[in-house]
Formats: C-alpha cells, structure tokens, sequence
C-alpha cells in the first residue's frame, strides 16, 4: 500500500513525459513520407479527372489544342507564337493518339473546336477528357517539386505536410484540371529553381543535367518564366550575399568553379527548347540572319507587345487596359484558403526554427516574392494563373507554419489545436468546393465575388455544358444566351436561343454570363453612359455553376 503513491507519481511523470500527440504524428509521417505524399496526389488526380465530363471546354483551351494538334500532325508550329508548344503539345497528344487530326481551320479556335465538336456528345466528351489529361503529368511533376523543395528545407515529414497543402488549394486543382499552359510552367519552375540550387551546392555534370533539362522544358513551357526564373535566381543570389557575405576572392572561386557546369545546362537547355521547335532555323522578328527556334523570338516579342499594349480587364468595378498594382496581392488574398494564407504567414514568422543543416528557409521566401514583385506592373491582369508558378513555394511555407505549430511544448496546447483547425478547414473548404475549384474564392471576398475579378477566375465558359442541361431539366423552349467563348451551344442540348438583349430581357429564359455581365458589357456602358443595362437590376433566379446567372422573365420584353 505505502509504494501506491509513488506507482501513481511514476505514472504521472511518464504520462507528462509523453510525446505530444501531434508530434508522434509528425514522427510516423517523417518515416512514410513519401508513401503519404503519393496518395495525396493520387486523391488529387482523381478529384481532378472527375472534373473533365463535368464542364465545357474554356476560352483557352481549344486554341492551345489545335497548335498542339498542328505540331502533332502537320509538324509546324504556325497559330500563334505568343505561347510555347509544350504544353500544347500535351493538350493534343491524347486526342491524336485517339484518332483526331487537324481540321484545316486557318484560325486556332475554330480549329480546336472543329477537332472537339467532330463527332457526337461523347466523342466531344472523350476528346476533351484526353486533352485535359495531358496536363496530369505537369500537376504529378509539381507534387513532386512541392515534395523536393519541403524535404530539403523542412524534412520529411514538412514536405508530406507540403504536398497536402497544395493538393488541397482549389486553384491548383482549376488549373492543373484544364488543357492550358499554368501548370506546365508552374511544375518546371519548381524544377528549374531546385536545380539551380543543387548545382549551386553541388557542381557537376548530373546537376548540370538537370538544370539544363528542367530550364529547356520551363522556356517550353510558358514565356513569362524567362522573366520569372531571373528574378528569382537574383533574389536568391543576394540573400546568399547576406547570410554568407563572401569576400570577393571567395566569391570569384566559387562562381569559376560553377561557370563551366552552367554553360553546359546552357548548352542543354538550348537543345531542349530547339528539339521543342521541331528543330527550326530561320530569320527571326530581329535579326535578318536565320538562327535556331525563330519562333521563340517571335513569341517573345508577342508577349512584349501584348503587355505593352495592355489587356481589357476588370477589377473591383473597374475596367483598365494597364492593369492594377494591386490586382495579384488582393487576388492572393481572396483565392487561397484562409488556412493556407494564416499557415504561410506563420511559417514565414517563425521558419527559421529549423534544423541548421536545411536549406536557407529564406529561398523559399525570396522565389515567391521576386515572382509577385515583377508581375506587380503587368499589364495582363487576366488571372492568379499567371502567378501560380508561387504557389508549390506557399504550400512549403504553410507547410513550416504547420510544423512550427504541431511542435510546440506540451504546454502550448494552443497551438495543437490551431494546427489541427487549420488541417481540418483547409481540407473541409476544399472538398466542398468539389467540382467548381475555378470559381473557388475565400470568405474574404463574400457572397458575390465578380465584384472583385471574373474571366479565368471565376467564368472562363465552362459552365456552359451545365447551362445547356439546366435547361433541358426545366423543359425551356427558348433561351437568350450570347456565349464570351467560342462554343456551339446547340451541341450542348440548348432550346432555340438568340442573343442576349442589352436594354431589356426576352420573354421566358435569359441566361448572363458573369464574364460577360462585369467586362463587356461594362465596358458598353463606359462607351455609351445612357445605355440600358437591365442585368444590373434584375434579380437572378439561379445561378448556374460559379459563372453564369439565369434569370425568368413573364412579362413581355417591349415596354
């Protein structure tokens, strides 16, 4: 009886002396990490792939399969230059394994729409489904980088926590869901920049390799990575300077050391983007001597020009050719998950409490910052896409705001609980966003958020298919329905439909895309202020999907 007491205390100091919970998780994730981080991208791919026969093809999308389709079949690469072939290429490749070949449309719409409407509802369903499944490689590569960049600074268990994160934010699965070129580029960036790093830490012809190969295919990818990728090795180069601050005969050591091992991810590099021009060698928009991949030079200035010139968009009410400076940081703001935004602001707080023998955690703040910091004064304010190559480093510092948190002494329960909130919002709000992961927007941007931002944000088409079966369910004879994308709405099950009237709605259905309703229409306004916009009063009956709102009118349309 007397050795009671002391069994209890003994009891007592090893049951205080126990493991927090959560970091007895961390530790069997650490030992399972990549196991973990395979069937969270597997969840992802189904959740995705379940998207495909869901909603209609985007604005983008048949263009960029009918220049993949001509690269396929006809073995020229003529459409457009404004955008590299790769991911195009992979847009078409399905498809052309499938059977389809080029229509001989001479403008890119028009052709990818003859490849996708060619035969029957399922054949349309088929060909898109294949088309958009091309892009699941770039979303496996970027699960992968998400992986590589969170165990190299965080550990294991840090990058299966990385990986969740990602594979949980709506706008991630959006893009990486369509047939475009966001996620190709967001993936090879990834990529490029770990293998900039290696070979910083390691010189060598694998590292070198690797960089030369992941360089080519981001160029491929998307041309506002050949500003991106510069900006970001800057900023990474002067923290460097900072955290080592390296003599000058240091410094001219280690960059000589590196040089020769550049110039050969150089040299491949520029064979891979050439192998990716199908060899090409001809004059180009600067020079009157041929040289290798004209069509680069021609996509570059394109680009050029496009910014230079600007692009119609709408923020906030407001309609600009130049865009706005705060346009991506208020994007950031309302399309990640509050949980990830909280997360990534704690890792940034307290990441540096790391293990000393990680990468400098200031790599993964410095990438995403040179990204935002150049995309500021662009003139393309069209979407958050444009910025998605930030978004595998976000995951990463949400990530170490989540292992800061689940680590915390046992007497900071707090911070338990609000890892295990943050976890469970984030996976809660995603699920829920299920199917619509493109017009997905935070509780910060409230219940109507096309007062923020539309286009590929919120209505990019693709709830036209949607539309078209609504209205079979509710037996409409008519509809008026005026399409922002170039689409056939009768092969989608539509009622006879005419345009949209501007000044009053038809009699029965009417049927506004938000696209349509904020930009366009907005802009009549500005030219014409008298004009008549009667979607602007009138009350919705319903709102299809994210972007298109239907309305009911009795009453007849003459005044």
């Amino acid at each position: 009886m007397p050795k009671a007491p002391k069994k209890r205390a003994a009891a007592t100091v090893a049951a205080g002396s126990k493991e927090p919970l959560l970091e007895r998780a961390a530790a069997v994730l650490g030992r399972r990490a990549a196991v973990f981080a395979v069937g969270l991208a597997l969840l992802a791919t189904i959740r995705i792939v379940s998207t495909y026969t869901v909603f209609s093809h985007t604005s983008d999308e048949p263009a960029h399969l009918a220049c993949g389709m001509q690269w396929l079949d006809q073995h020229v690469y003529r459409y457009e230059a404004q955008h590299p072939p790769l991911p195009r290429i992979m847009a078409a490749l399905g498809p052309y394994l499938d059977g389809a070949r080029s229509a001989g449309q001479s403008e890119m719409f028009m052709e990818g729409n003859a490849i996708l409407y060619a035969g029957d509802s399922a054949l349309y369903d088929r060909r898109l489904a294949l088309s958009r499944a091309g892009n699941l490689p770039f979303f496996w590569l970027a699960c992968g980088m998400v992986f590589l960049w969170g165990r190299r600074t965080l550990g294991s268990a840090g990058a299966a926590l990385a990986v969740l994160i990602f594979t949980m934010i709506p706008t991630v699965l959006a893009h990486a869901a369509l047939a475009t070129t966001d996620m190709a580029v967001t993936a090879f960036f990834a990529a490029a920049a770990y293998a900039m790093v290696r070979l910083a830490e390691e010189p060598g012809p694998k590292t070198a390799a690797w960089l030369g190969l992941a360089g080519g295919l981001m160029v491929l990818s998307k041309f506002s990575a050949l500003v991106y990728f510069p900006v970001a090795f800057a900023a990474t180069l002067v923290l460097w300077f900072f955290k080592t601050r390296p003599s000058g005969a240091e410094f001219r050591y280690l960059l000589f050391r590196r040089l020769p091992w550049l110039g050969l991810a150089a040299v491949i590099g520029l064979a891979v983007i050439w192998a990716g021009y199908r060899f090409s060698f001809g004059k180009t928009v600067w020079t009157s001597f041929p040289l290798p991949f004209p069509e680069l030079y021609a996509g570059i200035k394109e680009v050029a020009d496009h910014n230079a010139k600007g692009h119609l968009s709408y923020f906030m009410g407001e309609l600009r050719m130049n865009g706005w400076w705060a346009f991506f940081p208020v994007l950031i703001a309302v399309k990640l998950p509050i949980s990830v935004l909280g997360l990534a602001a704690a890792g940034i707080w307290r990441g540096r409490d790391r293990d000393s023998t990680a990468w400098p955690f200031g790599i993964l703040m410095a990438i995403p910052a040179a990204i935002l910091l150049v995309s500021l004064p662009s003139n393309i304010n069209i979407g958050i896409r444009h910025i998605l190559p930030m978004f595998p480093f976000l995951a990463v510092l949400a990530a170490a705001g989540l292992t800061w948190l689940s680590t915390r002494p046992a007497d900071a329960a707090w911070a338990r609980w609000c890892a295990t909130a943050a976890v469970l919002w984030l996976c809660v709000s995603s699920l829920a966003a299920h199917p619509d992961y493109l017009p997905y927007f935070n509780a910060l941007a409230g219940s109507e958020p096309e007062r923020i931002v539309v286009d590929s944000d919120l209505d990019w088409g693709q709830d036209i298919k949607r539309l078209g079966r609504h209205l079979r369910e509710l037996k409409a004879t008519s509809v008026a329905f005026s399409p922002e994308i170039l689409v056939n709405p009768a092969r989608f099950g539509f009622p006879p439909y005419h345009p949209t009237a501007l000044d009053a709605p038809y009699p029965g259905w009417n049927a506004v895309q938000l696209t349509g309703l904020k930009l366009y229409r907005m802009g009549l306004r500005m030219e014409e202020p008298n004009t008549r916009l009667w979607p602007e009063s009138a009350k919705p009956v319903e709102r299809i999907g994210g972007s298109i709102l239907l309305f009911y009118n009795a009453a007849s349309a003459t005044p």
